[in-house]
């Protein structure tokens, strides 16, 4: 029996490659999953990058916070969202799907709830805003279940559409929070639910209609309370609408309720704990961390591996599991596409993250001479809202990522990321170009409808990058490795969610943001040479795959 009344069951019995059985139940069954699915996938992204739009508003309303220091909260969150999806790629096999997707979701609500009071008072310490940043991650580790769950449902030839609407769709809330948490923060959305007092904005803001004046009410704690609109009917949604597939493919031995969520509890504070040291170790003693200025490279590598030395050390089942999935890293082409998906997503994500706070400091703010020394905190009263343009371009890169699939159906997955590649590179070096001008200048305004443009270039050549580098993976691993390479890529290129903003930051307070630019196309140059010798060399052991 698959259900019984309204509350289904776990499923012992699931075999989607025999047709009579995928047409009379199967079908159903796994397409109520996936668009349940997706809207909590949705709701992991926006609450993962939401602290990209917060922090801007943050700006507006004179928190008493430097730009660099509200640089590092979307940093924070995208570290730990990173660090989260290793523990979360192997939940579904340990933890059953339903179980899994449950939990995950209803945890945003913490971060989501406590976002909405921290925003109420500008005298919250900062280390509580951080806290929450490291709580959303949360959102970030959930792309790694989602897709190991949905796989799990439909019969192979119809996989890649499933996973293309999951991924896809799931992406877009990265367009979805960037559209309605300005919106909602432009009226009393939950004023009498004790929703608290609006704000006045110092500087002018804006939504995806237009600009707001300085001087506004506006409702920055209503980018927090938003979600919980949806992560509480979606919470009834999931318990009451997905299932578990118990079969010895996909969770052979599922725990009870309770025994599941512990054991994920467990592996998503392993992730916790080993993101707050990495982040303690990098972030300056004025941003609450040790001030030691070990190399933020070295740390995330040292955070990665210290994640997966210690989910190793688990006993029991979950270790033997881990085990069997750890064969992957002996596969060089493991390491060659976890760079080039690092290109690809993590330029996606990471750009996300940062392209709202750089558009305000860059040009938001006149970059004038004061006694012969260069100033940034002028505000300009010309300058474009972050919030009224930043959604557009990931919005590019989500909707572009299928093209990509097609693309390299068609031509091959290699060649077609080494054309993204070449256009990232030439894309990143036009945005430095025009970062340059604009922050020397006290117009920057006349130079930002090229750097946008371009940057909408850089967003679209990453989001068909995305759908080239998955199609190379297919090709290049076995089937038993292509599953847990693609959740090991999704994690080590989600650490672009950290590194993209932290370095922005550094740079915009060293003046020099161009440099940040410059040093991703170096990055992006190296891809090229990558990617040329191990997929594009006709002598090479695979080529254009």
């Amino acid at each position: 029996m698959l259900f019984t009344g309204v509350i289904y069951v776990d499923l012992k019995q699931w075999q989607p490659e025999d047709e009579h059985f995928w047409q009379t139940s199967g079908k159903s069954i796994a397409n109520r999953n996936l668009w349940i699915s997706i809207p909590s996938l949705l709701c992991g992204f926006a609450v993962w990058m939401m602290w990209s739009i917060i922090s801007v508003q943050m700006l507006n309303l004179g928190f008493p916070y430097s730009a660099s220091e509200l640089f590092t909260l979307a940093a924070i969150a995208g570290l730990s969202g990173a660090t989260l999806r290793i523990p979360a790629s192997f939940f579904v096999r340990l933890c059953g799907g339903r179980y899994t997707i449950f939990l995950t979701t209803s945890l945003l609500m913490i971060p989501a709830l406590g976002t909405g009071l921290a925003l109420q008072d500008q005298s919250t310490p900062f280390w509580v805003f951080q806290l929450l940043a490291l709580l959303s991650g949360i959102g970030g580790g959930n792309f790694a279940a989602s897709m190991s769950n949905i796989s799990f449902f439909f019969p192979k030839k119809q996989q890649g559409l499933a996973l293309g609407l999951n991924a896809g769709l799931g992406n877009f809330g990265v367009t979805s929070m960037q559209i309605l948490v300005p919106l909602f923060m432009t009226f009393g959305a939950f004023s009498l639910l004790g929703g608290g007092e609006p704000m006045v904005l110092q500087k002018a803001s804006g939504t995806l209609i237009g600009s707001i004046a300085a001087g506004s009410d506006t409702w920055i704690q209503n980018a927090g309370f938003l979600w919980l609109l949806l992560l509480i009917p979606l919470a009834f949604a999931i318990w009451f609408g997905m299932n578990n597939i118990h079969t010895e493919e996909v969770t052979p031995k599922l725990p009870s309720a309770a025994g599941s969520f512990s054991i994920i509890l467990m592996m998503y504070g392993i992730g916790f704990v080993t993101s707050m040291i990495g982040l303690w170790l990098i972030l300056p003693e004025a941003a609450n961390g040790s001030g030691y200025s070990i190399p933020k490279e070295l740390v995330l590598v040292l955070v990665l591996f210290a994640t997966v030395m210690a989910l190793k050390l688990l006993p029991g089942a979950i270790r033997t599991s881990l085990e069997r999935q750890y064969k992957i890293f002996n596969n060089r082409h493991t390491w060659v596409m976890s760079v080039l998906y690092i290109m690809t997503f993590g330029s996606f994500i990471g750009f996300a993250a940062a392209f709202p706070l750089s558009i305000q400091v860059i040009f938001g703010y006149s970059h004038i001479m004061v006694d012969g020394v260069m100033t940034h905190n002028t505000a300009n009263p010309n300058g474009p809202s972050a919030l009224t343009y930043a959604w557009i371009a990931p919005f590019i890169g989500a909707l572009i990522r299928p093209v990509g699939g097609w693309l390299s159906d068609k031509w091959g997955g290699a060649l077609v990321t080494q054309v993204c590649a070449v256009v990232m590179i030439t894309c990143a070096l036009g945005a430095a170009y025009y970062m340059q001008l604009a922050y020397q200048s006290a117009t920057p305004e006349h130079y930002f409808m090229p750097f946008f443009l371009i940057f909408l270039g850089l967003f679209a050549a990453s989001g068909v990058g995305n759908g080239s580098t998955f199609k190379t993976i297919a090709v290049v691993f076995p089937k038993e490795q292509a599953g847990p390479v693609l959740g090991w890529t999704s994690a080590v290129a989600a650490y672009g969610a950290f590194y993209i903003p932290q370095v922005f930051g550094e740079q915009i307070k060293a003046a020099t943001p161009e440099y940040a630019m410059i040093g991703f196309a170096v990055f992006y140059a190296l891809c090229v040479l990558i990617n040329w010798f191990f997929y594009l060399r006709k002598n090479g052991e695979f080529y254009n795959p």
